[in-house]
């Protein structure tokens, strides 16, 4: 028998996280957290109402990504991580994007994830220099986020950004390749 207080056992659980191609088949997961208004709220998508709209989502933003994972607990898809190179003249930064089910919040989940890409992402595209975040500035937990891994907030970025139809101020963060990220 398991003497494990059942607080600690939940604890446990949310430190063993991977990162996994997203599939089809996880749409199930998807509607679970993408017809949640308070998740949707910083996305700049509209939040899904239907089967059929999130296989839409996942087939044409997800699957085709240049560099999308989905975060799992026990192979359950909560939501993804995501890099998405520039080109040209850029092609030394890409931006980090990372969205997960409301439910899952303040558990120290994407922070994990976050080190997780990067720690990794600068050795599989030789040439990054530099991975970028744009967070709406009311957005504070997803800015503690990036804080923790080592990211530099730079500044603010005024009507940046339409979310929801609306222009929102963003913070912007950069991590480079030499920096260290916090463990």
């Amino acid at each position: 028998m398991d003497n494990k207080p059942e607080g600690k056992e939940r604890e446990y659980e949310f430190t063993e996280i991977t990162l996994r191609q997203i599939e089809l088949s996880d749409v199930d997961d998807f509607m679970e957290w993408a017809t949640d208004e308070k998740f949707s709220r910083f996305c700049i998508w509209d939040t899904c109402t239907s089967k059929d709209q999130a296989l839409d989502y996942i087939k044409n933003n997800d699957i085709y990504h240049p560099w999308s994972r989905a975060i799992c607990i026990k192979n359950k898809a909560i939501r993804e991580i995501s890099v998405m190179p520039n080109s040209g003249c850029h092609s030394c930064r890409a931006e980090l994007g990372y969205e997960l089910a409301h439910k899952y919040w303040g558990k120290g989940i994407v922070t994990r994830a976050v080190k997780m890409v990067a720690t990794t992402i600068f050795s599989e595209w030789s040439n990054l220099e530099r991975i970028e975040a744009f967070v709406d500035i009311d957005n504070k937990g997803s800015q503690r986020v990036l804080e923790k891994v080592g990211f530099l907030r730079e500044g603010v970025l005024r009507k940046f950004m339409s979310i929801n139809g609306k222009s929102r101020d963003m913070v912007i963060f950069s991590l480079l390749s030499t920096d260290v990220v916090q463990h």
